[in-house]
């Protein structure tokens, strides 16, 4: 009798596991995706990453320049099952807005339980890329959870790899101070012995400070892009960024932006007067504090946003690697607007 049961309770299982399965099949068949261009319009979504939250969405179409496209994938019955936010970035300049603007996507964006995340991006990589790909100079995806992630469907939708070097520090198994290299962190106190400070900033005046020298840095890199003032100002009064600065003698040598998402923070923005302070190491005393900070508000990771560009030897990547920082092999997938150029860049980049 009790070998019945079981018998029984197992094909139960395999029956309620198959109409999952045919649930899932006939859900993914009819999705649909939508465009929408104002949070306002948003249906209620799933929590999670704050790239691609209603939050963002809203800061983004209040500032002047940025531009969002939020991508919602709906099941048959009504219910989002996904959604995907894409930023229009513009700069200003003489030659047509379509020559100044790019769309950049930061993830794989948000997904409801037990739903696969390949098929639905699929869908959404399609809906985002038919609606702006004539309306910008090219689409840029990057910091994806995992390398492979995504292939497919962006290889399909004209998208091409290229290879790029990731790097985060984990500060949720060992302290700042054990990843550091030793003679790094001595030059570090050494510096901040001889009088530089960092602080967080909290008033206009050092706002206004921060903001004019990562114009300033940003002046001599054409494919980093800074947004406007208000962008960072309304992102810390939600409390999702961080602005902190380095001084000598009340004067500004150091900045850094960060912003949280999830149980990460994202070192998104860095500038310093390396040159002309440089006995000071401002770069480094500005990071290093930053460091110390988000482990001190108990996130797990700083991912460094923009360090790992594709060359042998970079600078900057090895700066950061110093502090402990983990490489961590991925790809970023461009696709520009001009088909013949488009297929230049993929033969240029070929693995």
């Amino acid at each position: 009798m009790l070998q019945k049961y079981e018998k029984t309770r197992e094909t139960q299982k395999k029956t309620d596991f198959f109409f999952s399965l045919c649930t899932l099949f006939c859900n993914f068949a009819d999705m649909k995706v939508t465009i929408y261009e104002h949070a306002k319009q948003l249906p209620p979504l799933m929590e999670g990453s704050y790239f691609h939250s209603p939050r963002f969405m809203a800061l983004c179409e209040q500032t002047e320049g940025e531009r969002p496209y939020m991508a919602v994938a709906i099941a048959n019955d009504g219910t989002p099952i996904a959604h995907l936010l894409a930023v229009e970035h513009k700069r200003s300049g003489w030659l047509p807005r379509f020559m100044h603007s790019h769309l950049r996507i930061m993830g794989e964006g948000v997904y409801r339980d037990n739903f696969p995340n390949e098929v639905s991006f699929g869908k959404m990589v399609e809906a985002i890329t038919n609606h702006l790909r004539h309306k910008v100079l090219y689409i840029e995806f990057s910091h994806f959870s995992h390398k492979m992630f995504g292939y497919r469907a962006l290889r399909h939708e004209g998208y091409f790899p290229v290879r790029w070097m990731n790097i985060h520090i984990s500060l949720h198994s060992r302290s700042p101070q054990e990843r550091i290299q030793p003679k790094f962190l001595q030059h570090i106190e050494n510096a901040m012995k001889r009088g530089i400070t960092t602080r967080i900033v909290t008033n206009e005046d050092d706002f206004q400070k921060a903001m004019h020298l990562l114009r300033h840095h940003m002046q001599l890199k054409p494919r980093r892009y800074l947004p406007k003032e208000d962008f960072f100002k309304k992102m810390m009064q939600q409390g999702e960024c961080t602005i902190m600065i380095t001084c000598f003698r009340e004067h500004v040598i150091g900045c850094s932006v960060t912003v949280y998402s999830d149980k990460d923070a994202y070192l998104w923005y860095s500038a310093a007067l390396r040159k002309t302070y440089g006995y000071l190491r401002p770069h480094a005393v500005t990071i290093w504090q930053t460091i110390l900070l988000i482990h001190q508000q108990g996130y797990d990771h700083i991912r460094f946003v923009d360090v790992g560009l594709p060359f042998r030897r970079s600078i900057q990547r090895d700066f950061i690697l110093r502090f402990g920082g983990k490489e961590v092999s991925g790809y970023r997938w461009f696709r520009l607007s001009f088909r013949w150029l488009n297929q230049l860049a993929s033969r240029l980049w070929r693995e």
